[in-house]
């Protein structure tokens, strides 16, 4: 790689690397939020849906807009507002500000994202030297949520408004070093007539979806819920009978003609939905039943950042001898195991009993992540690169909701505060099936790869 090519790689790793850590760390402050602004359970909850909403509602808008407009500019544009919504978060009085702030903060990550990852795509051409840079640029990503536990927990000690400005003090950085690094691919649709009608439904559509993934975790919203995911599907088919007529669609419907894509995606759903239903039992397990504190929970789960190492050092050589089917379904049955470890919890169980899952889970991540982002994007030409993008980070993000959806409704049968330890931790293990049928499921849809089955 040149000097420019380093500059910007570092810099767009840091952007998904401070999108994971903003995510992570809002987490562990949510107690202490709720304290300070005397907030009631449905708003802490809304706090954390409002960003989802945001993020995965405008996704795929947003993806299409880096390919129509310039990833370069809408990066930096969307940076810059991330920056200014982080500060405000940190400043909120009141619930309704922090909601706001939370729901742009999540539409301006759902521009800068795909633009980050599209800028990727495009200034590396396709082959070992794109790979090794989106495997690093997934390093960073799973790095990002992993010490985001550890240093939320670490600022939230001193004031949980520092969980919104240290963010913003990072970004300010990153955007400095975008300016100087960051050089635009070419823009072969800068000219092309907008498809307002298509952007309108699809973000339509994506906000309702969002809107009731959020809503299913709790169970006095499921008609709410229902209703949503009814309102999303009517605007589905809006958009697909818009996109077929137009001459100029938002959506080229015939991208998912690639098996390869829509398996990736797919497997890339199941993978966030395991991956974050995991987080959150073991959340309640450590702090609700063992009594840890969030910087002893953020420090048990740091060693599942070794995904940040293994990812840019094993993983491509592993793809390069063995192709990136093999490896992702190696690294898919990996993260099961690791949650089919952890279904043994108890109630005296030390670190030690645990540490195998996290290690196991470290590495398959390493292993999947990564990859399927490759498969997700290999083959699509320049001018949908952003779309490719946003779909898989969509998938992820949208699996993530599902997953925390389905072991919360699980968990929440035994845990409620009239329960005792004993019922809540079978509850708990219930809840586990989810992430472990989550990651198998993804193997097996990746095991269908017809290309690369002789490969396997």
């Amino acid at each position: 790689m040149s000097l420019r090519e380093k500059g910007a790689l570092l810099v767009l790793c840091g952007a998904i690397f401070l999108e994971g850590l903003d995510i992570a760390m809002l987490n562990v402050a949510l107690p202490h939020i709720r304290a300070d602004l005397q907030l009631s359970t449905a708003t802490l909850s809304a706090v954390v849906s409002s960003y989802v909403i945001g993020y995965a509602g405008f996704m795929l808008f947003g993806g299409r807009i880096c390919d129509l407009y310039g990833r370069r500019r809408v990066f930096l544009i969307s940076l810059s507002v991330f920056i200014a919504l982080s500060g405000l978060g940190g400043l909120a009085t009141e619930g309704w500000m922090l909601l706001a702030a939370r729901f742009l903060t999540g539409l301006s990550a759902a521009f800068m994202t795909p633009a980050g990852l599209s800028l990727i795509t495009t200034n590396f051409s396709e082959g070992p030297r794109r790979n090794k840079a989106v495997l690093i640029y997934s390093g960073a990503a799973s790095a990002g949520y992993s010490l985001g536990l550890v240093v939320g927990g670490v600022l939230t000690a001193i004031s949980w408004r520092w969980v919104f400005f240290v963010p913003a003090i990072i970004a300010m950085v990153i955007l400095l070093l975008a300016v100087k690094f960051i050089a635009d691919s070419r823009q072969s649709e800068a000219r092309r007539k907008f498809d307002l009608s298509g952007a309108l439904f699809l973000t339509a559509a994506m906000l309702f979806a969002a809107i009731g993934i959020a809503r299913l975790e709790h169970p006095e919203g499921l008609q709410t819920a229902l209703a949503a995911c009814a309102l999303s599907a009517v605007f589905w088919v809006i958009f697909v009978i818009t996109e077929r007529r137009t001459s100029e669609p938002l959506i080229r419907l015939g991208i998912f003609r690639s098996g390869s894509l829509v398996r990736a995606n797919l497997a890339m759903l199941l993978f966030g939905g395991a991956f974050f239903g995991f987080q959150f039992v073991v959340t309640l397990y450590l702090q609700e039943l063992l009594g840890w504190t969030p910087l002893q929970t953020g420090l048990a789960v740091i060693v599942v950042s070794i995904d940040a190492i293994l990812a840019p050092t094993l993983t491509p050589a592993l793809v390069n001898r063995f192709g990136n089917v093999r490896v992702i379904v190696v690294g898919l049955v990996l993260a099961a195991v690791a949650y089919a470890l952890f279904l043994r919890l108890g109630l005296d169980w030390t670190y030690a009993a645990m540490f195998p899952t996290m290690l196991v889970l470290g590495v398959g991540f390493a292993l999947a992540y990564g990859p399927l982002t490759i498969v997700a994007t290999n083959g699509v030409v320049e001018n949908e690169q952003g779309l490719a993008s946003s779909l898989i980070n969509t998938s992820f993000q949208f699996g993530a909701g599902l997953g925390v959806s389905a072991v919360g409704a699980l968990a929440v049968l035994g845990l409620g505060s009239g329960a005792d330890a004993g019922a809540r931790l079978e509850a708990l293990r219930a809840a586990m099936l989810v992430p472990v049928a989550a990651a198998a499921v993804a193997s097996f849809v990746m095991l269908t790869a017809k290309k690369e089955r002789a490969a396997i």
